[in-house]
């Protein structure tokens, strides 16, 4: 079956195709004679109730520096579409939170991965709170004083921005480090949203494991080992990936949250897994296919499509 496939990301001149997972769904999308058409956030619109976009066909191949190959501008309805992967990078913030609500206009007639709604209803850092037992030691809030006082009872602690991406702003603060007024105050000065303190978790000097998973099913997963000296672990922040296993406890976590993936409609989702810990569950534009089929041979994008037009059979 040949799809009518949109995919709102980042701009795609500017990827690095070595390790971008949506050039990847791109290319097996291509591989199964799906269309490919692709339009950057700002292009997208709602006018009379109708999602648009401004965007380009376009094919692509798996060659550095000549990787995409554009057709002319044009304005489409969404609607017309199969499908729309929703793949641009956090921050989740207001601009991204609208790009939901204007998706909400075309899903499901046309399938949007992952589902616009759902994708608003579970940020990364809160979605991971509703699975009791699976976090590290956790607080979300922006009292100066409940910071002190977990830090107080945990000692050494990690410090998140709640809405970032990628690794960004994650510092670790020791026990008795003076410098966690100056993050809060950083941090006040970035956004009104709360911070995320969470214990330190010494497992993650040996790698943050991300597995990704398929309709709520894990098909693989890599590590991603901190640099020496460092806590975080993001391959955009210089973590080395190597080939890794999941384990019992892996596969414990992805089926206590798998079948609530499955619900929602949240297709394509990578989980960052530290020692026994799940500290984050992804469902903007995970990445690590690309990794993934470097070291394993499986590609989890190939598994996507086989989901994708699945639905799209049925619809």
């Amino acid at each position: 079956m040949g799809l009518k496939v949109a995919v709102q990301m980042d701009p795609l001149e500017k990827i690095n195709i070595d390790g971008d997972t949506t050039f990847l769904m791109m290319l097996s999308a291509q591989a199964r004679g799906h269309e490919l058409w692709v339009y950057t956030p700002d292009r997208l619109a709602l006018e009379g109730g109708r999602a648009m976009a401004r965007g380009r066909p376009v094919s692509v191949q798996d060659v550095k520096g000549d990787h995409a190959r554009f057709g002319d501008w044009e304005q489409k309805d969404l609607s017309e579409m199969d499908v729309v992967l929703l793949r641009q990078d956090p921050p989740f913030d207001m601009a991204y939170i609208t790009t939901t609500h204007i998706l909400d206009a075309i899903h499901p007639k046309t399938l949007v991965v992952n589902n616009p709604t759902e994708v608003r209803n579970a940020p990364e850092k809160l979605f991971v709170t509703t699975f009791p037992g699976v976090q590290p030691p956790t607080l979300i809030t922006s009292d100066v004083e409940a910071i002190y006082e977990f830090r107080a009872h945990h000692g050494d602690i990690v410090l998140k921005p709640l809405y970032g991406g990628g690794g960004s702003g994650v510092a670790r603060l020791m026990a008795d480090d003076p410098n966690l007024d100056a993050l809060l105050e950083l941090h006040a000065m970035i956004g009104r949203e709360p911070v995320i303190a969470q214990k330190f978790i010494p497992a993650v000097s040996k790698g943050d494991k991300r597995i990704l998973l398929v309709d709520g099913e894990p098909v693989g997963a890599i590590n991603r080992v901190p640099n020496s000296g460092q806590i975080r672990s993001n391959l955009r922040v210089g973590g080395r990936a190597e080939a890794v296993d999941l384990t019992a406890r892996d596969r414990e976590l992805c089926a206590t949250i798998g079948p609530e993936l499955k619900r929602r409609g949240l297709l394509f989702v990578g989980i960052d897994v530290i020692g026994d810990y799940l500290t984050e569950i992804n469902v903007t534009s995970p990445t690590g296919a690309r990794q993934l089929l470097r070291f394993t041979g499986v590609d989890a994008t190939d598994i996507l499509w086989d989901r994708v037009e699945a639905i799209r059979a049925r619809a």
